[in-house]
This record gives C-alpha cells, sequence and structure tokens, in this order.
C-alpha cells in the first residue's frame, strides 16, 4: 500500500462554543510517506489531529480510510481503525513497568490472571522492531524521556496502528535522541505506516517528510511535496506576512550604554550560550517560532527559571553596570506574559486591586496597612493614564475587553517605575484597535525612556515598532537584524535549517 492514499479527511470544521478552531480543514495522506501538518499557534492542527485521534468529535465534514468512510467519537474508535496518537505530554504510568504501559488497556489474561511471560515476550517483540533494548520489566520512571517515547509508539504498533500522529515528539529530546526517533519513523515507513508530523522546526519536516498540509486560522491553506516548499514559503504560508502597516515610530539607533547585557547564558535543554544588550529606551524584538526558546529566554531571565551558566549585569541608574542575579533583576523590570487572565491576572478581584498587589509596600500607611486612599488614587491615576475603559474601579477586572485586561496588566507594572518591560505576545487576542493602542503604549514607554524586550508571533506587529530583532531558534540567538528589515528577511532569518 506504500504510495497510495490511505487517510483523507475532507470539509472538517470545529467551534468550542461560538469560537471556530476550524473552519474548514482537509488533508491526504499516503501509506509509507510522513505528512508534515504544520501551521502557527492557534492554527487549528492540533484539534485536527484530535480529531483523528478520536480526542474530540468534529462538527461537520468526512473522514475516510482506504476509501471507506469512518466514524470517530472516541480514541477507542480511533484505534479500532489503526490510528495511534503519540503525544507531546506522554501518557505513562511512572510506577508500572515497561511491558504493563504497552499493554495498559488489555493486558493477556488465562482464567482471570494475568499472563505476565507472554506480555513480556510480546513487549520484547514491539520493542525490538523499534530497534529499541529496554528490558520490559524496568519501571518506565527510570527511563529517559527518549525511551519513554519509544515505548509509547510501541504501545501504538500494538494496536497494529496503520497511522501514528506525532505531536511535538522531539520537543523534549537531546540531539541523540532526535536521530534515533528519526530512524524510528523511518522505518515505520518502510513497513508502510502514515506518520503525520507535527512540529515547529522546520529542519525535521525537510529531513523526515515527503508531504506538507499547512493551516492558517482554522483551514487548510496549501499542501505539496515537500521538493516544492523551501523553508522560507513554509513560514510564509503559516504565518500569512504581508509587510507591515502604519508604522508607529521609525526605528531608533539606541545610544550611550547598554542597560542590560548578558553574557553566555544558558539552561539545560532549552537555552545555549545566549549574547545579547538592550540600551534604555530601545524596543527589541525577540523573533522566532513557537518552540524556539523565546518565552524560555524571558523566564530565565527574571528567574522564573533556573540557570546553569551565564552574567547578566544591569546599569542602576548613572553607577557603572554590576552583575545581578535573575531574581534581583526581576524587582527592576515589568512582565507582560503570554498568559494574561491565567498569568497576568486575578480575574475575581478588582481593577483597583489588581493595579494595587505588586506596589503594596508603597501603599501601606503608618500603621502598615494598605491605605485605601492611595490604594484607589493609583488605580484612579492608571486608569486615565492608559483610557482603561472601566464602568469604575471596582469593577472585576474579569469582565473586562481583552484589550482593557492587557491594559491593566501593564498599569500593574507601570506604577512600579519600571526601567524595563519584558513583554510576551501582549497583543495575542486582541482585535485591531485594542492591538493598535497596545502597540502605541509600547512606544510611549519607550520614548519615556524605558526598554521593552518583545516576543510576537505576528511579526506585522514587531515591525510597527521595534528598533532592531534578535533571531533565536532552537535556544540560541542566530540573528541581530536591525528595525529596517522586510518582512521577507525576517522570514528567512528563521527558516536557516541548521
Amino acid at each position: 500500500m506504500s504510495g497510495q492514499t490511505i487517510l483523507r479527511m475532507d470539509g472538517i470544521a470545529k467551534s468550542f462554543g461560538t469560537v471556530p478552531a476550524i473552519k474548514s480543514a482537509h488533508l491526504e495522506a499516503r501509506g509509507g510517506q510522513a505528512l508534515a501538518v504544520m501551521g502557527a499557534n492557534g492554527a487549528g492542527k492540533s484539534t485536527l489531529m484530535n480529531i483523528l485521534g478520536g480526542v474530540v468529535t468534529s462538527d461537520s465534514g468526512h473522514i475516510s480510510i482506504d476509501g471507506e468512510p469512518i466514524t470517530l467519537r472516541s480514541p477507542r474508535d480511533a484505534n479500532r481503525n489503526g490510528i495511534a496518537f503519540v503525544h507531546q505530554e506522554l501518557t505513562m504510568f511512572p510506577t508500572m513497568t515497561v511491558a504493563e504501559n504497552i499493554f495498559i488497556d488489555g493486558m493477556p489474561t488465562e482464567k482471570g490472571f494475568i499472563r505476565m511471560p507472554e506480555m513480556i515476550r510480546q513487549s520484547e517483540v514491539l520493542l525490538a522492531r523499534l530497534g529499541c533494548n529496554i528490558s520490559p520489566k524496568t519501571p518506565v520512571e527510570q527511563l529517559s524521556i527518549g525511551d519513554r517515547q519509544l515505548v509509547e509508539i510501541a504501545r501504538a504498533l500494538r494496536h497494529q496502528a496503520r497511522i501514528i500522529i506525532f505531536d511535538e515528539p522531539t520537543s523534549s529530546l537531546s540531539a541523540p535522541e532526535r536521530e534515533r526517533l528519526f530512524a524510528v519513523i523511518r522505518g515505520l515507513k518502510a513497513e508502510g505506516v502514515v506518520i503525520l508530523y507535527i512540529t515547529h522546526f522546520l529542519d525535521e519536516i525537510f529531513s523526515i517528510c515527503e508531504e506538507i498540509a499547512v493551516m492558517r486560522n482554522g483551514e487548510t491553506v496549501w499542501t505539496s511535496p515537500m521538493s516544492e516548499v523551501d523553508p522560507a514559503q513554509v513560514v510564509h504560508l503559516m504565518l500569512g506576512i504581508a509587510e507591515a502597516e502604519g508604522r508607529i515610530r521609525e526605528p531608533v539607533v539606541a545610544e550611550g550604554d547598554a542597560l542590560l547585557s548578558v553574557t553566555g547564558l544558558g539552561r539545560q535543554g532549552a537555552l545555549s550560550d545566549i549574547d545579547f544588550e538592550i540600551k534604555p529606551g530601545e524596543i527589541v524584538g525577540l523573533w522566532g517560532l513557537l518552540g524556539s526558546g523565546r518565552t524560555e529566554l524571558l523566564r530565565a531571565l527574571i528567574g522564573l527559571d533556573p540557570i546553569d551558566k551565564g552574567t547578566i549585569r544591569w546599569r542602576d541608574g548613572g553607577a557603572a553596570a554590576s552583575e545581578i542575579t535573575p531574581t534581583r533583576l526581576h524587582a527592576h523590570v515589568g512582565i507582560v506574559t503570554e498568559d494574561r487572565r491565567g498569568e497576568g491576572l486575578h480575574l475575581p478581584l478588582s481593577v483597583t486591586q489588581n493595579i494595587s498587589l505588586p506596589n503594596l509596600r508603597s501603599l501601606l500607611n503608618r500603621w502598615r496597612l494598605v491605605g485605601p486612599e492611595k490604594e484607589a488614587a493609583l488605580a484612579d491615576e492608571m486608569i486615565q493614564r492608559l483610557q482603561i475603559k472601566v464602568s469604575g474601579r471596582q469593577q472585576p477586572v474579569g469582565t473586562l475587553s481583552g484589550g482593557n485586561q492587557q491594559k491593566v496588566v501593564f498599569s500593574r507594572w507601570l506604577a512600579t517605575n519600571p526601567r524595563l518591560f519584558l513583554l510576551d505576545e501582549p497583543t495575542r487576542g486582541l482585535d485591531v484597535s485594542a492591538k493598535d493602542e497596545i502597540m502605541k503604549l509600547v512606544v510611549e514607554l519607550a520614548e519615556q525612556g524605558c526598554s521593552c524586550l518583545i516576543v510576537s508571533s505576528e511579526v506585522q506587529e514587531l515591525m510597527r515598532v521595534c528598533d532592531r530583532y534578535l533571531v533565536i531558534s532552537r535556544g540560541r540567538l542566530i540573528g541581530n537584524l536591525p528595525g529596517s528589515s522586510t518582512s521577507g528577511e525576517l522570514m528567512q532569518a528563521i527558516a536557516t535549517i541548521n
């Protein structure tokens, strides 16, 4: 069956409430080949794979295998039809053995007793098929991430899977483990298995995939053989890039001494040899695909994730730059996380309370209690300064629009007078006018001397405000581009296969 069409998905649509996750998706996969399913964050690819894996049901559309229509209402339905899912977060039971995990949903029994020798024998056969010498008797908690992944694949083969979905399978693997996985995938393809491969690492799909399907905004926008596209085209197709519209300010070449200098910063498995600096009033875009290490870098700078090596230097006022720990740096910066509702705000609390929380020390009265008058004055000042649309300062922040919620996040930190803002996807989920207001606020901060390091999946937004761009891939900074760079140059920078 190698080369013949095995799987077809046509007109797939899925909404969660009133929000469409998939509008119209289709794909076709052939036996013995790997199909890369690509798309930016929120494109709908994971939802589409969850439909194929029986995790969620589609609202409309048709799925067929070997030309025969199938219905998928549960993962069990998927298994019955020869579809297996190797999830990014592996579904292992750590205290159980390898054999028990492989047969977790159907252990061989005789007269009500588990046939352990037979289960071990069959596990050995499955693992040998993958070129793996793990003992079936080993507890899973003693295995590396790479070995656990092979156990998950062995479980898929036990169900005689003809279609295997790999969701970001290399995100936690070392380079040798990644190469071993690719060898396993090539072996599966040689047996005629269909591979559906989701990743944000472009070099991987050009290494192991024969076909590509690109999704954007819930729709399949491109399908072709890999030989007909190059990495830069894939990025363009994923992001739908156009030149930036309405630049808010022209790039500024910052002068003077650096506010923040980072040298040799590293964290095992996430960041390697990071060197950069930011000057006062500079807006620097941290540009890379999801999974490139951009969020990990922001978190490491302020001690939310530990670092293994490297030096951070900070210039405090007119003093000479001195070494500073990430924990101490945290006290000097404002932080806008990518999940404003989960990490940036306390939704049941009022606007006043949310603004006050990082500023409690400055709001204490002589009895060491938070002064209501001071708290109200601070909230009124920030509401006025950022033009936050509220019915009153006591309105629960969870009832505000997305744009106004994001302004509250900014206002929490503005009151601390930070000299640096770390902004992770500050315009995610906002409408056009709200995005415009937030990016204008970033420019206003820079013009007041505050530096900004900003992450965004929307390069058009970065191009409206940034003075230069740091390009990150696989946890390494691979470029430092001027603010005048075109979208094509930015695409090419992250499309480089390394």
